[in-house]
């Protein structure tokens, strides 16, 4: 795991567990968990069932600041200016229930499980909404996902086997 946000990461993780948040590391810092290949990734995506559950005092009590709400995300910023960004969109709601938990440093980590982590990297490769270059981002990443661990083709439904196929061999 990349090491320059690993005290940011266990300081939001801690007042996450502190404040009994159901959350799930996503995105970038997830493929860090689950792969062995190096990833890396500016900011720390946290996945919340609810905008409503972040703990924005105590957040900010630990030395975070807020900067902005958008339609499923809201930004904050770590004190040494590590972006973290809450997401509550609700297609990802059972993966976060769903989290795994790891041990880091006496705290525990959840991160969303491989196989929620690879059908949310093929339905972000998907959506229209985002850049280009993330959805080609995404399905390099789920494809590095199977790659690694083979048999997760067997958790893929035609669709999502579809987005991958025009990726070049």
């Amino acid at each position: 795991m990349d090491q320059s946000k690993k005290p940011v990461l266990i300081s939001l993780c801690r007042v996450l567990a502190d404040e009994h948040v159901v959350y799930a590391i996503i995105r970038g810092l997830a493929l860090q968990v689950h792969q062995e290949e190096p990833r890396t990734t500016l900011d720390i995506d946290i996945a919340v069932l609810s905008r409503e559950a972040i703990p924005r005092a105590a957040l900010t009590a630990a030395g975070f600041q807020f900067g902005g709400v958008f339609k499923h995300s809201e930004n904050w910023t770590a004190a040494g200016g590590t972006p973290v960004q809450f997401t509550d969109d609700p297609a990802i709601a059972p993966a976060v229930t769903a989290a795994g938990e790891i041990l880091l440093d006496g705290v525990t980590l959840r991160v969303i499980r491989i196989v929620d982590l690879l059908h949310e990297k093929l339905r972000a490769g998907c959506d229209p909404a985002r850049r280009r270059s993330k959805r080609l981002q995404d399905l390099a990443d789920a494809q590095a996902l199977l790659e690694a661990i083979p048999d997760l083709v067997n958790e893929m439904n035609d669709e999502e086997r579809a987005s991958l196929d025009g990726l070049p061999h």
